[in-house]
């Protein structure tokens, strides 16, 4: 299919999130909504793609009474998928966020993948590799999956004339960078860990951004959450400052701002455009309630407001 665009979820979950009144110490919070999803890094990506009118074909494991129950709530997501079986339970992430927007985290590590559980997946992503035009490996890697795994699908990729997006974080990271992608976004956490560095400020960032693309990425893309995003192209740095919001769920801003990004690129913008848009993405998404990702038509909404400061 012309413009296809894969995303590869090798370690999905069902993600569980409780909205509340408020989050706070040694005092009672109320439960006001609770939710219970198809989720992972590339799940969400393509649910933004697809919402975006983009043609996208999800990939991802699916094992035991969790992954029937995944596979039923990705059936009404409304874009094609294919699931790799494995012997293991898909983990179960677990969200709590409030009305102002704080957010705790909880992530399970993911089941012990086997070898020939692994070489399944990568045979998997080299079939949905033909008539696609990107391959974004999003998210974390599992027990017993090499951290070189997103190296070796970039050079694939690459050999088959398919561009690459890399989000994931840790040894991966790095071993990926270094093997070329077409664009990489880390956080900033993400990209702390990579440099073994703090990065305080926007000067920081932007320096920090300018470091990933010297080690191998094309373009790079670091999220700054609230203050937006950097990138680093190869005409210069940029920072896409968004206008204030009241975040409310943060939750998958970071997945809709690397879809956006290819999205946009792939609709023939230049990287800075395609930045503009990815900024746009994460701050319209981060301000709905729960986990939802915007609508083109609210991420447009918020793209006229985001401005681009050259460095």
């Amino acid at each position: 299919m012309k413009g296809l665009i894969v995303t590869l979820t090798i370690n999905p979950a069902i993600d569980r999130t409780f909205t509340t009144d408020r989050l706070v110490f040694e005092d009672r919070t109320y439960i006001l909504d609770r939710t219970e999803t198809a989720g992972g890094r590339g799940i969400n990506a393509s649910r933004v793609l697809h919402a975006f009118g983009a043609p996208t074909f999800a990939l991802a494991t699916a094992g035991g009474e969790s992954g029937q129950r995944f596979q039923c709530y990705l059936q009404q997501a409304g874009f094609p998928f294919e699931l790799v079986p494995i012997a293991r339970e898909i983990r179960t992430n677990l969200a709590i966020t409030d009305r102002q927007g704080l957010t705790i985290k909880l992530n399970e590590r993911g089941p012990q993948l086997t070898s020939e559980e692994v070489s399944r997946i990568e045979e998997a992503v080299r079939r949905h590799l033909d008539g696609a035009d990107w391959l974004m490996l999003c998210g974390s890697l599992p027990p017993g999956v090499p951290d070189s795994f997103y190296a070796r699908l970039i050079a694939l990729a690459r050999e088959r004339g398919v561009k690459t997006l890399l989000d994931t974080d840790g040894p991966p990271l790095g071993l990926g960078v270094a093997e070329r992608p077409t664009v990489v976004t880390p956080n900033q956490q993400e990209a702390e860990r990579l440099l073994d560095t703090a990065l305080v400020t926007s000067s920081h960032a932007l320096a920090a951004a300018a470091r990933i693309r010297e080690m191998g990425a094309e373009l790079v893309v670091l999220s700054l959450g609230s203050r937006g995003a950097v990138g680093a192209f190869p005409d210069g740095l940029v920072h896409a400052i968004p206008a204030p919001i009241q975040a409310v769920c943060p939750i998958g801003a970071g997945d809709a701002l690397a879809a956006a990004f290819v999205w946009a690129f792939q609709q023939g913008s230049s990287p800075r455009d395609a930045l503009r848009w990815a900024v746009a993405a994460g701050t319209a998404s981060a301000s709905l309630p729960g986990v939802q990702f915007a609508s083109l038509e609210q991420t447009r909404k918020v793209y006229d407001l985001v401005e681009l400061r050259e460095a």
